[in-house]
């Protein structure tokens, strides 16, 4: 998956943290995103914002970090 972290936040816009793997896979599948991210992002734990999110999954994401 190559997704730039600015497109994975624009799928999961509207997101009210704490959430869960299950909650921002659903929230990312309504607002559009691929298939990839979905399935990613199922696997995420509780979170408590965004950076949480991008620290579970930018294993997943293509490109480098930093």
């Amino acid at each position: 998956m190559n997704i730039p972290v600015n497109e994975v936040q624009k799928y999961l816009k509207g997101a009210d943290y704490p959430m869960d793997g299950t909650q921002l896979s659903e929230l990312a599948e309504r607002n559009g995103g691929p298939r990839e991210l979905v399935e990613a992002l199922r696997g995420v734990s509780t979170v408590d914002g965004p950076n949480g999110v991008m620290k579970q999954i930018r294993e997943h994401l293509g490109g480098r970090s930093g």
